[in-house]
């Protein structure tokens, strides 16, 4: 089974504890932060469209883009019926993103960069997002860090509700630096009993200094880190860190 194929009709269940409101206030604080004056905004790696659905709400303009055509699918069906200009959804990758034009803005958000496992992967989409972020344009994303993931390793996770339950375990390998998370994903079905899927996904650590110099190799300036939701800088062994670039001119 592709990944998300399963787990796109249950992730927004088996997530209630994301914060994304708090989250978008956070961005929004780093897009005022800035100085910049952001209207259009490109949320790259959408997965099922919370983020974009709360921004468009917020009077933001929003290109939604993820390489899942069952994550896109569930953002198109939650973005039906919001106030403000309805979002425009595309079904790509990171590496390969291609827009009509450019934004004031790209968010890139909850550790999604790490899916890309491929160090030349990464380059490529700040490459991407450099040439459809307007000059002086704002990128902002954040990642799971090399210490969470490494923590990570060995461990077993239980995430359920009344109508799913997901068991899902870790191996993180350190000479490669990736990842692997196992899932087991049980949904009940509407007549009684449970039908079983599984899937399998990776994630890859990358350095505050390797992403640093790719971002600066690729155009951008200005480039500062986060802790998590916080504006000051990462704290030692922080769990989650945020970039923020600009698109140099």
């Amino acid at each position: 089974m592709s990944a998300y194929e399963a787990l796109a009709g249950v992730y927004d269940a088996l997530t209630t504890d994301v914060g994304y409101e708090r989250r978008a206030d956070y961005l929004e604080k780093l897009f005022r932060r800035s100085r910049i004056p952001v209207h259009t905004v490109l949320d790259l790696a959408c997965g099922t469209g919370e983020m974009t659905a709360i921004l468009t709400e917020r009077g933001y303009e929003l290109i939604a883009v993820d390489a899942s055509p069952d994550m896109l699918a569930q953002a198109r069906d939650k973005a039906a019926g919001l106030a403000g200009e309805p979002p425009v959804f595309l079904n790509q990758s990171m590496p390969t993103l291609d827009l009509y034009g450019t934004v004031d803005a790209a968010v890139c958000c909850l550790d999604s960069l790490n899916y890309l496992t491929n160090p030349r992967d990464v380059q490529k989409t700040f490459q991407r997002l450099h040439l459809f972020i307007s000059p002086g344009g704002l990128l902002l994303f954040d990642i799971n860090s090399p210490e969470k993931l490494a923590s990570l390793d060995g461990q077993v996770f239980l995430d359920e509700t009344e109508d799913v339950y997901c068991v899902w375990r870790t191996e993180y390998e350190k000479r490669s630096r990736i990842c692997s998370y196992w899932m087991d994903i049980f949904t009940r079905r509407s007549g009684g009993g449970w039908d079983r899927s599984g899937e399998e996904h990776r994630q890859r650590a990358y350095s505050v200094e390797e992403l640093r110099t790719w971002l600066m190799e690729a155009g951008f300036i200005r480039v500062q880190t986060f802790g998590d939701c916080r504006m000051a800088a990462p704290r030692e062994k922080e769990q989650r860190i945020y970039f923020s670039a600009v698109r140099g001119k």
